[in-house]
């Protein structure tokens, strides 16, 4: 009985993280033409546009850098459920609590190695 909680619970985690890299990445899809790269041409665009075209960039280029960043946990994550790692704190080898897994499946630390750093 406990094997399949504990085996459900793992294919809830796989289920959500797959949901959330599609979600991702159609958001990566939906937001290329805001990190193309800006006209400079005066003739086009006044100067406080070009301004606030850049200024937009930036910002979508940051927001697409954590993306990246999430990506790369989920996929680490998706990853250590498939050999059997999920769940123990990369410092310590202790078990990461089920509440804490629950609000972020990609924590890799238990509460006290995370509160060491």
């Amino acid at each position: 009985m406990a094997d399949d909680t504990i085996r459900f619970n793992l294919e809830k985690f796989a289920e959500e993280l797959n949901k959330r890299r599609a979600e991702i990445t159609e958001l990566r899809n939906s937001s290329q033409e805001s990190r193309d790269v800006v006209e400079l041409d005066q003739t086009k665009v006044g100067r406080l546009s070009r301004m606030d075209a850049l200024q937009s960039q930036a910002m979508s280029l940051e927001s697409e850098r954590r993306r990246q960043l999430e990506l790369e946990k989920i996929e680490t994550t998706l990853t250590r459920l498939q050999n059997g790692n999920f769940g123990y704190c990369l410092k310590c080898d202790e078990e990461i609590q089920i509440k804490r897994l629950e609000l972020d499946p990609t924590v890799t630390l238990c509460v006290e190695c995370a509160s060491d750093k």
